[in-house]
Order: structure tokens, then sequence, then C-alpha cells
């Protein structure tokens, strides 16, 4: 007579690691050596999750960057095969296009492309608003591929 319990959440993460960083070209920089860091530690391969995490900590660095305010890097892997990237900044007023909606600058533009950079690595990602002033973007790659 009990109601099937269907899970709505991932199982907690078996690994974890989540760091505030100033929001500047040195905090961006220093994002990618941690994930580094922290993937190579936990004997995964970091290549696509260092490119991704690079763009995001840059887009946190530049779009997100409110003074005196960090942006926080989380990093979780679950069940060794998943691993999920998160940079939450404090600009939810400036929330980027999702998935499939991210358009390409100009041949010429000097920026505007480390979301089509995201989106060509990782299997999935997108943006959560909320709560104010807070926004998330994320990433998920497939390990075991």
């Amino acid at each position: 007579m009990n109601p099937e319990i269907v899970r709505t959440q991932r199982p907690a993460a078996s690994r974890t690691f989540s760091v505030l960083l100033s929001p500047t070209r040195r905090g961006a920089r220093l994002a990618r050596l941690l994930t580094v860091a922290h993937l190579g530690a936990w004997g995964l391969p970091s290549e696509s999750a260092a490119h991704i995490v690079a763009e995001l900590a840059a887009n946190a660095s530049v779009h997100g960057r409110v003074r005196g305010r960090d942006f926080r890097l989380r990093l979780a892997v679950h069940h060794e095969v998943l691993l999920r990237i998160e940079v939450t900044d404090t600009r939810g007023d400036s929330v980027p296009s999702g998935p499939g909606s991210v358009e390409a600058p100009v041949d010429d533009a000097e920026g505007g492309r480390g979301l089509l950079i995201v989106e060509a690595l990782a299997d999935h990602w997108g943006v959560v608003p909320g709560p104010v002033p807070l926004k998330t973007v994320w990433a998920e790659l497939d390990l075991a591929r």
C-alpha cells in the first residue's frame, strides 16, 4: 500500500570539492589549476574538465563580477563516472543563453566562444538562476567515455 518512492535528485556525490575564488583572471586561472589538481588526485581525467572550468570561471570573472564578491567553483563526482562542474557568481541578472541557443560570434570577434566550447565538450550543461542575486552555470561530463 506504500506508493513507490521516486528519486528526484541525484544520489550524493562520492567526491566533492568547493572553493570561493576572486572574480579576476588570477581567480579563473586558479579554478582551472585546482580542477586539474583535484581530478588528478582522484585519478580522473582532467583535460575536458579543465577547459570547461577555464571558460566558466572566465565568464564568472568577466560577466559575473561584482566588486567584493567571489565566485564559487564546485566539482562533484557521482559513482566515479559522472563529473558535475558548477560555477556560481553573484550576477543573477546576467544569465547566459542556455544549451542549444548560444550564437557563434562574428569571425573576427575576440570573445564570445566560451559557452560554445562548453557546449562542445560537455555531455550536458545549463544555467540555474537564484536564489537572488546568484546564478549557477553547470556542466556534466561522462567520465566513462
